[in-house]
């Protein structure tokens, strides 16, 4: 069965490797898929890895996949295919296909080479052997209960599951978290590592997890880019604090409050001062 491991026996030597057998049925075990090590004979028993060629023919490697039918684990995306789906390397010399009909509607958050999924294998109705993501029912066994001390704390993690309403993802120290839409600034991939902060430590030791900066955080980051539009044009802008809102959310993308809270931290630092409707670098 594709997908598994199988115990057969050697039943005849080609110039590109073996034909095994179980007694019924023969599959192709090519030289590129034997241990160097390994030394064949006739009427050996070998344990492999029963999956289909590129051509769709069965065959057989003596490789140790990452996954199986029965066995998940972390595997890499390393091609991405519009329309069809991600291929992922699970340790053979083929890369096995995550069918687009397994992934986010939204080609923006499919998973990018590089990324990782928690994944099997599964064969579909046609035979072929896919790659399958792993469920609810398979995340929880991995995770860990969040104690109350975890709040407020640095979370890092890797998004598992995708929908409307927000991101879930699973920490490298395994607490199930959840991103609301609301808690982003943008949706990230599937199989994406992203970095937040725990908002929540909910009774079941899950986390809700807020990708936005802390507040002290976004201050410093908007007083750097306030301050880095006023050196593009020579120490002076025409905003201050009096500003109507719609102009700095046009210019900036930050809400008024946002900007004033910034430009507050530039006065305070006595590295700006308004005059007339526009704000001044302070000369040194």
């Amino acid at each position: 069965m594709p997908g598994e491991m199988a115990t057969l026996t050697v039943k005849s030597e080609v110039p590109y490797g073996y034909f095994l057998t179980n007694g019924t049925e023969d599959v192709l075990l090519h030289q590129s898929e034997i241990e160097q090590e390994e030394q064949l004979q006739i009427d050996d028993t070998v344990s492999v890895f029963i999956y289909h060629d590129h051509d769709g023919r069965l065959c057989a490697s003596m490789k140790t996949p990452k996954i199986s039918t029965e066995k998940y684990d972390w595997v890499e995306v390393v091609d991405v295919v519009p329309k069809l789906g991600v291929f992922i390397d699970i340790g053979l010399t083929k890369d096995i296909l995550l069918s687009a009909d397994d992934l986010p509607p939204l080609p923006s958050i499919w998973p990018e080479k590089g990324d990782q999924l928690y994944c099997s294998l599964k064969v579909d109705k046609r035979g072929r052997l896919l790659a399958k993501l792993a469920t609810e029912d398979v995340i929880k066994e991995l995770v860990v209960e969040a104690p109350t001390s975890a709040f407020n704390q640095n979370i890092r993690g890797r998004v598992y599951r995708s929908l409307k309403v927000g991101s879930f993802i699973l920490s490298d120290v395994g607490y199930r978290g959840f991103i609301h839409e609301s808690e982003r600034k943008h949706e990230p991939r599937l199989g994406e590592i992203v970095d937040g902060r725990i908002i929540e430590v909910k009774d079941d030791g899950t986390v809700n997890v807020s990708l936005l900066p802390r507040k002290h955080e976004s201050i410093e980051d908007h007083a750097e880019m306030i301050y880095t539009f006023m050196e593009n044009r020579g120490g002076a802008m025409p905003y201050t604090d009096k500003s109507d809102p719609y102009d700095i959310q046009a210019r900036f993308h930050i809400s008024k409050a946002a900007f004033k809270r910034a430009l507050g931290r530039l006065m305070k630092e006595k590295k700006v001062y308004q005059e007339d409707g526009w704000t001044y670098f302070v000369k040194e």
